[in-house]
């Protein structure tokens, strides 16, 4: 499918599948050289890591190919999100959005009891106000290539998630947390207010009322009450390894291999744009979206799978 939907006027421009279409970058190249060893719960790494970078970019492979797990590793700062972090997750971006081989991306944490932090105060108290502003759009600009990535994403919450950690992981498109997890949008604590995405994104999760009450009171939730509110669509009980929402992220995207990877991005890309506008032009944008996967290989390959009672075999084309 090469064809770009952002090329539909109905779309206005704003959202392309050239993800679809494209090769797997150099960028993302390197980063497969530079992925971690991996934990009990992850086998299958491509490949292995320096333990110093903050940031590990892993390409699982044999049944789970397809799958890139993004694991913070910032242990002294608490996963806190400093300059260097947010320009190493930027570029993973970029690398991931042009992978077609893509297929689902885990965000975790590589730190024990700690997703992320938020923002590193202490690198923040050095900074000038101006400088303020423009690390702040630089992390809700990243956040926002996040959510705009063309494949599913999922955050594994294994552990503390405050402020613009609880912001990256609302950017995904389901979040799966332990019980004993921690979330919560705490910046009024400190006289600001959620700067990445949080203000725009929890009322459309949970619903207006209650982010409300949330953001205002800087309250934190735990892994039950999150999946209460619909902060969260899953919840596990801790396990010894401290990796059990990791282990049931990644059971998810076992779930998705299966299926047609074109129709996915399409479907993704179909409900984001479909959920900003009213139903009617909603259900236009599923006919334009649709229409994209009806000249594909894949869609051909599904039927003759169907008709052969077979698994189908698909390409991505």
């Amino acid at each position: 499918m090469a064809a770009a939907l952002g090329g539909l006027g109905l779309l206005q421009g704003r959202v392309r599948l050239a993800a679809v279409a494209a090769a797997a970058s150099p960028l993302s190249r390197r980063l497969v050289r530079g992925g971690a060893a991996c934990s009990p719960a992850g086998r299958g790494y491509s490949s292995e890591a320096k333990g110093e970078e903050e940031l590990r970019v892993r390409y699982l492979d044999d049944e789970n190919q397809g799958i890139v797990v993004l694991g913070l590793n910032r242990s002294h700062a608490k996963n806190a999100l400093n300059k260097n972090l947010i320009k190493m997750m930027s570029k993973a971006m970029d690398a991931l959005k042009s992978d077609k081989k893509v297929r689902t991306v885990i965000f975790r944490s590589e730190v024990p009891g700690i997703f992320c932090a938020g923002a590193d105060l202490k690198e923040r108290a050095k900074m000038h106000s101006s400088e303020v502003s423009s690390f702040v759009s630089k992390a809700r600009a990243t956040i926002n290539e996040m959510a705009n990535l063309p494949v599913p994403t999922i955050a594994a919450i294994d552990g503390t998630a405050l402020g613009g950690g609880l912001e990256l992981a609302l950017a995904c498109d389901i979040r799966v947390a332990a019980s004993s997890a921690k979330m919560g949008l705490v910046e009024t604590k400190l006289a600001i207010i959620p700067g990445a995405g949080g203000t725009q994104r929890l009322p459309r999760i949970i619903g207006v009322s209650l982010a409300k009450e949330l953001i205002f009171s800087a309250r934190i939730v735990d892994g039950e009450e999150a999946r209460a509110i619909g902060l969260i669509s899953h919840v596990v009980e801790q396990n010894d390894s401290g990796d059990a929402a990791y282990r049931r992220a990644l059971a998810l995207a076992q779930e998705f291999l299966p299926q047609g990877p074109l129709a996915i991005r399409v479907a993704k890309l179909a409900i984001n744009q479909g959920m900003e506008v009213d139903l009617v032009t909603g259900l236009a944008i599923e006919e334009a979206c649709y229409a994209q996967t009806i000249p594909t290989k894949d869609r051909i390959e599904g039927l003759l799978a169907f008709k052969e009672k077979r698994p189908p075999r698909y390409k991505g084309e």
